[in-house]
């Protein structure tokens, strides 16, 4: 007499052997930050292979980096107001001009340092990082300040909090008990 678990068994392990011949099997989830920072390595490999002539990643310098970036402002989405625009250094303009957009300074930043971490994750040296340059910070602090200039807000860096804690190690914030 055949047991039903008997069959369970036979399915189950035809099921195994099948996923691991597929290769089926889910792989864990990544971050979204992992999925970015994943999609981004992509795209400037990508857009060095489409160059003429191609550009290995092993060869990729800052100049290539700073090309990329040039390239993606045609993507952008910010007004950058030019200083002969009328609307130049307001906030909120009234009307439409023909000002174009760009990529805003934020996301060129949070992009740099997710091409800076991925070049460093598949192989490149800390030594050799494009993403490191120091043209590359250059570049970044000069869209961020005409980007503020254009939009009339200045550009100001968020001071970091103190831990009460850290600087207190003689206890000395804590009131001393009198006998």
């Amino acid at each position: 007499m055949m047991s039903f678990n008997k069959g369970k068994e036979i399915i189950e392990g035809a099921s195994r052997s099948v996923t691991a011949v597929v290769g089926v099997e889910n792989p864990p989830r990544l971050s979204r930050y992992e999925s970015q920072k994943r999609r981004d390595w992509i795209t400037f490999g990508q857009y060095l292979r489409n160059r003429r002539p191609p550009v290995a990643i092993s060869q990729c310098n800052a100049n290539h980096v700073l090309d990329f970036l040039g390239y993606l402002d045609q993507f952008g989405k910010t007004k950058v107001h030019l200083q002969g625009c009328m609307f130049f250094g307001q906030p909120e303009p009234p009307g439409p001009c023909a000002c174009s957009l760009r990529q805003a300074w934020g996301s060129l930043d949070a992009l740099i340092g997710r091409l800076r971490a991925a070049y460093e994750e598949n192989g490149g040296s800390p030594e050799t990082n494009p993403f490191a340059n120091g043209a590359i910070r250059i570049y970044l602090r000069e869209v961020r300040d005409s980007q503020a200039k254009a939009r009339g807000i200045p550009y100001k860096k968020k001071k970091k909090k103190k831990n009460p804690l850290k600087g207190n190690e003689d206890n000395s914030s804590f009131p001393t008990q009198q006998t």
